[in-house]
């Protein structure tokens, strides 16, 4: 009898350690991809630090601080990549838009189309919660990414500047 439970004990402990390593492996796969090189030779994470970089004397105190309010509600474990991608976007339209200081409209923006659909209902919960209206960006909202259509920082900040026109 003990032995049986031991064999199935066993096999269960297989069969979570694998499905763990499948989980990792796929993420890592994901992290990678977005690692590797388009055409110009960067890839979009390269881009994605460059705006940052550029963009880093645009922002100021209150920018960064709502930043770090509006990426709040995602696990503390994923909440740097979220800001990292969230800023990328940000710094790309404040930079395309040319202007001197990132205020709430550019924020606004990149926070939008960097926030994948299937967050939308808790991003405009946090938004009431702030007392923001993100009415006059109605329209980002479907150029957000989800699983069956990834855009790219290029691709996304276009459709803003096409949308601004």
């Amino acid at each position: 009898m003990t032995d049986t439970l031991f064999m199935w004990g066993i096999t269960l402990w297989m069969i979570i350690m694998v499905g763990l390593f499948f989980t990792g492996g796929f993420f890592m796969f994901r992290k990678f991809l977005r690692r590797m090189p388009k055409e110009d030779g960067y890839s979009e994470l390269d881009w994605q630090d460059y705006y940052i970089r550029t963009a880093l004397p645009l922002w100021n105190d209150d920018t960064k601080a709502l930043l770090n309010e509006l990426v709040s509600p995602v696990p503390e474990l994923f909440r740097q990549v979220a800001k990292e991608r969230i800023a990328g976007r940000i710094s790309k339209i404040a930079l395309d838009e040319g202007v001197e200081e990132i205020k709430l409209d550019q924020i606004m923006k990149g926070y939008i189309i960097a926030t994948p659909k299937k967050d939308h209902r808790f991003m405009k919960k946090k938004l009431d919660q702030l007392g923001i209206d993100y009415t006059p960006y109605e329209e980002l909202f479907q150029y957000a990414d989800d699983e069956k259509e990834k855009f790219s920082i290029f691709e996304q900040t276009e459709k803003v500047k096409q949308l601004a026109k």
